[in-house]
Order: C-alpha cells, then sequence, then structure tokens
C-alpha cells in the first residue's frame, strides 16, 4: 500500500515521511488501525483512493474506503458481523444472516466457544475466519448458507380404543 501511494504522490508521499522512522511510525499506526481488514481490502481501498484522490489519504480516509468497500459486497464491518454472530439465535442456520460469511465465519470460530468464552478470546478468532472470508468473496467466490437440517420424519401409530384406553388406565393407576 505504501508502495503504491509512494509511486502515486511521489511528492507529497516524500513531504509527509521525510525519513524512514517517521515512516516506519505511521506504518505501525496504519497496520493497527487497518488489521481486521483482509489484505486484498486494503489494497482495493488504496486502489480507489488513489482513483479517485489527488492527494495522499490520511489513515481517516483508508478506513472510509476499507469500509466501503465491504458494503459494495454487501458485508457488514468485522465488528458488526461478530456481533451478529453471538447474538443469532437456534438453528444457526434458519437465522436471516446479512451476508454468508457471517454465519460461516461463526460457524468455524465454533458457536459453542463463541457463547462460552469472553470477548477477549473470541473476538481475534472471529476476525480472524471472517476476514478470510471476505478475502474469498472478493476474490470472486460465492458463499451460501447451508440449509438447515430436516427433523427426522415421525411415524404416526393410530390407536385402536381399546388400546387407547388401555394407556389411560394405566396412566391413572400411576397417578392414585
Amino acid at each position: 500500500m505504501f508502495a503504491l501511494f509512494r509511486l502515486n504522490y511521489h511528492n507529497q508521499f516524500y513531504a509527509a515521511y521525510p525519513d524512514n522512522e517517521q515512516l516506519n511510525q505511521v506504518k505501525k499506526l496504519w497496520l493497527d488501525a487497518l488489521a481486521s481488514f483482509p489484505t486484498a481490502q486494503v489494497l482495493r481501498g488504496a486502489k480507489h483512493t488513489i482513483e479517485t484522490s489527488e492527494y495522499l489519504p490520511t489513515l481517516n480516509k483508508m478506513l472510509e474506503c476499507c469500509h466501503q468497500s465491504l458494503r459494495d459486497y454487501g458485508l457488514p464491518d468485522a465488528r458488526r458481523a461478530y456481533l451478529e454472530a453471538c447474538r443469532a439465535g437456534t438453528p444457526k442456520s434458519a437465522q436471516a444472516w446479512s451476508h454468508a460469511a457471517v454465519y460461516l465465519a461463526g460457524r468455524d470460530a465454533d458457536w459453542f466457544f463463541l457463547a462460552n468464552n469472553t470477548e477477549n478470546l473470541t473476538w481475534p478468532v472471529f476476525r480472524d475466519r471472517y476476514r478470510e472470508y471476505c478475502g474469498r468473496i472478493m476474490a470472486g467466490e460465492m458463499l451460501e448458507v447451508p440449509a438447515p437440517e430436516a427433523l427426522p420424519a415421525q411415524e404416526h401409530r393410530v390407536s385402536s380404543r381399546e388400546q387407547a384406553l388401555a394407556e389411560l388406565k394405566k396412566i391413572k393407576e400411576k397417578l392414585v
């Protein structure tokens, strides 16, 4: 991303980052801020910025571009997806998911794990799975939530009148 910026915003880039020490500090800051986005999404946001702006982007502008690229694919941001997965009812595959990637990331992170551990443990696991699915979607893969499993067919036995009366008699004897 910074190589793209250096090539496209040459003079602005060197004016903003005159030495390697400052550039390394900025890279660390940006890395922390953009960590929840898949690499492909960050690069897509950088390319979008280059195509639409004459000026070197700020971190805030890059965050906006990354969020916009998620919306272009119908994906919620990682935090919203995490909350959706954690709050989903059962059966999971029967819920109305905002996107199949949310369901699949929750499934891969393990529903039991998400429901029974603290956020500081579950968030990084879910975020990593979600980022993987976002990257796959941006690469053109189509994802689907599997259909919920059907309940097993139940046999309907019709008892004769005599059998029903006998069963009723047994129940009355137990109650008395």
